[in-house]
């Protein structure tokens, strides 16, 4: 089984509360806030961890809720190869309004990055051994251009480290023109724009995936499609897995559970209709809680039996 490492260039700290119900001006009476760590490749190394796995976290961490960060990832028993950073590490703000079920996220900017922080990153990733994954996942923090991520993942590439890309925008498409990526997770919002045109049809999820494994920028697209499930697709198959249905609490999470637990099977070289079931079990599990939980091994357990069926 290959060993897995992740990326998180923009790590928080997630707070989450609880409040009656949310108005302007006055003082709204919360529950005792839950910390957790945050941050797209953190949050997959967690999940991978829940699900019985092993995940090094790579990231910057800085001042004291940098330090709570690394703290709460110990308790957790995800290995961290941190960074010191000299800007702090952020901290997001996650709100349920019991009376109404809705949900507020503030989220606030990633702490900078500076040109040595980065290269400390660098080295880091440098050093995994060859044939292991590499899961990069969240958003570019300041001071950080898509030009540094892209040359990052050459190198790692170039090292023989087995890249696995979540992200959006313009970080999503340099990173599929490197090419060789082992899998990438778009939505299809996000799929539509990297093929340049909007798939309406039923047929054109499917057909968007399929050219971008054709072109050799990915090996496997994996889509997700919400209450849906996902659509998987690499050089000879096409697997489509819809969950059952399940009371969502939160949909905090449940992308980074989904890649987590795809990496997962990816490690162990299982199929890809066994890594698109999984994955969307995680997913789905996660939803499951509120606040910003990711999956647990027995909920996941149970829906991958489910759709195994």
């Amino acid at each position: 089984m290959a060993n897995i490492y992740t990326l998180t260039l923009a790590p928080s700290l997630d707070c989450a509360t609880l409040t009656p119900q949310i108005y302007p001006e006055g003082k709204l009476r919360c529950t005792v806030p839950v910390f957790e760590p945050g941050g797209g490749g953190i949050n997959v190394a967690r999940a991978i961890t829940f699900l019985g796995g092993k995940a090094t976290a790579i990231f910057p961490a800085g001042g004291a809720t940098g330090e709570h960060l690394v703290s709460l990832l110990a308790d957790e028993h995800v290995p961290v190869d941190a960074v010191n950073a000299h800007d702090w590490t952020r901290q997001n703000l996650h709100v349920h309004v019991e009376s109404s079920g809705e949900q507020y996220r503030f989220v606030m900017p990633g702490a900078s990055l500076n040109d040595d922080e980065f290269r400390q990153l660098e080295e880091k990733v440098l050093q995994i051994e060859k044939g292991a994954i590499l899961v990069i996942s969240g958003s570019l923090p300041p001071g950080v251009k898509t030009e540094r991520l892209v040359q990052l993942i050459n190198a790692a590439r170039h090292n023989g480290i087995r890249c696995v890309v979540d992200s959006s925008g313009d970080a999503l498409v340099a990173a599929l023109e490197i090419g060789g990526i082992e899998l990438v997770k778009p939505n299809q919002k996000e799929l539509s724009a990297l093929v340049k045109r909007e798939l309406t049809q039923p047929d054109d999820v499917r057909k968007a995936a399929q050219e971008i494994v054709q072109s050799g920028k990915a090996l496997r697209v994996i889509v997700s499609l919400g209450p849906q499930g996902a659509l998987g697709v690499d050089a000879s198959s096409c697997v489509q897995v819809v969950p059952p249905p399940v009371k969502s609490q939160s949909t905090v999470g449940a992308g980074d559970s989904m890649v987590g637990a795809m990496t997962l099977k990816l490690a162990e070289n299982a199929s890809l209709q066994d890594m698109v079931r999984f994955g969307v079990a995680a997913g789905s599990a996660a939803t499951i809680n509120q606040g910003t939980r990711l999956c647990s091994l027995e909920n996941t357990r149970k829906i991958y039996d489910y759709l195994c069926q």
